[in-house]
């Protein structure tokens, strides 16, 4: 009985020990919003690594994170935040920037 129910579990356990891996690496990276500028105004991220970036506006107006170079564009409204996945990347040096205050909110992402 007791060998039947431990056979039965190794499926379940066998999927646990590889996905805890994924979820302990499953960080993010959070860029506020404030002031019409995004904070930090560069991020490091590694190569060939998919990213979360969540993006929190604490302004009392929306502003948009927008890349050509990652190709993204979000909307975050005034007060909350959204999520950006990018990645996997190259090495280099990608922009990015606030349509709606583009002479101030700009940033980096510098992957390596």
């Amino acid at each position: 009985m007791i060998r039947r129910t431990l056979l039965s579990l190794a499926p379940l356990l066998l999927c646990l020990h590889f996905a805890t891996p994924a979820l302990a690496q499953d960080a993010a990276i959070v860029i506020t919003i404030k002031n019409h500028r995004f904070e930090p105004e560069t991020i490091e991220i590694p190569a060939q690594k998919k990213v979360k970036l969540v993006v929190k506006n604490l302004d009392a107006a929306p502003e948009e994170f927008e890349s050509d170079d990652l190709h993204r564009e979000k909307v975050v409204p005034a007060g909350k935040e959204v999520i950006v996945l990018i990645g996997p990347l190259k090495p280099g040096t990608y922009k990015f920037k606030g349509e709606y205050n583009p002479t101030t909110a700009n940033g980096t992402v510098v992957v390596k």
